[in-house]
C-alpha cells in the first residue's frame, strides 16, 4: 500500500482544533504528495461518546483503508478506534489515563483556537474512562512518538502501554512535539507499509 491507497484520519488533542500547527504540518505534507484530499481532521466535540461515534461514521463510510494519526487525546482516541477497527496508527505523544487528568477541567473552559466555551461534566469522563484499551490486541498496529520532555503528559505512561509497538522516543522537547515535520516521512512510510 502507498500513501494514495489509504485515508488519513488525524485526530487533535483535548482544547485543540483542525488549525493546530500538527494538523496544519500533516495537510501540508499530504498536499506535496498530492494526497490533500485523502485526509481528515474533523474538529472534534468536547463529548467524547460523540467525538467518537463521528469517528465512526466516517471509517465506516470510507471505502479506502482508513490509517489513523492521534495527538495526545486524539491518541487515546486513536487507540480505541485501532483496536475495534484494525487499523494502523500513529500516536503523538498519546494520552494514556485522559480520564483522570479531566478531573481537573471539570467545569467551563475555554478552547484555545476558537475561543468557544463548553462544559466538562463527570459523564464526560466516564465516557473517557469507557474507551480505555487496557491492552492492545495488535500492538503491532501502532508507531509511537513520544518526547521525554513534554510538560502535560507522563511520557513514560505511554512507553510502558505501548512497550510491544514500534517506538521512537526522543529526549527533551515537548507536548506538542517539536521537529514534528521531520518525523513526517517516516510517519507515512510507517503508515503505507502493508500490515503484519
Amino acid at each position: 500500500m502507498n500513501a494514495a491507497d489509504f485515508y488519513l484520519l488525524y485526530l487533535h488533542g483535548f482544547n485543540s482544533s483542525p488549525l493546530s500547527s500538527k494538523a496544519r504540518l500533516t495537510f501540508d505534507h499530504c498536499a506535496r504528495l498530492g494526497i490533500a484530499d485523502r485526509l481528515a481532521v474533523p474538529e472534534l466535540p468536547h463529548i467524547p461518546a460523540l467525538a467518537i461515534a463521528q469517528m465512526c461514521e466516517i471509517i465506516e463510510a470510507q471505502p479506502l483503508p482508513v490509517v489513523l494519526m492521534g495527538s495526545s487525546l486524539g491518541g487515546y482516541y486513536a487507540t480505541f478506534l485501532a483496536e475495534r477497527y484494525g487499523l494502523k496508527a500513529v500516536l503523538i505523544n498519546p494520552a494514556v489515563n485522559p480520564a483522570q487528568l479531566w478531573r481537573a477541567h471539570l467545569g467551563e473552559n475555554r478552547n484555545y483556537y476558537s475561543g468557544r466555551r463548553y462544559t466538562i461534566t463527570e459523564e464526560h469522563v466516564q465516557q473517557l474512562r469507557d474507551l480505555e484499551t487496557a491492552k492492545l490486541a495488535q500492538a503491532q498496529n501502532y508507531l509511537l512518538l513520544v518526547q521525554t520532555g513534554d510538560e502535560t503528559l507522563d511520557y513514560r505512561l505511554a512507553v510502558d502501554k505501548y512497550k510491544s509497538s514500534t517506538s521512537i522516543i526522543q529526549e527533551g522537547g515537548n507536548h506538542s512535539f517539536e521537529n514534528y515535520e521531520e518525523m513526517l516521512p517516516d510517519i507515512f512510510k510507517f503508515l503505507a507499509a502493508p500490515k503484519i
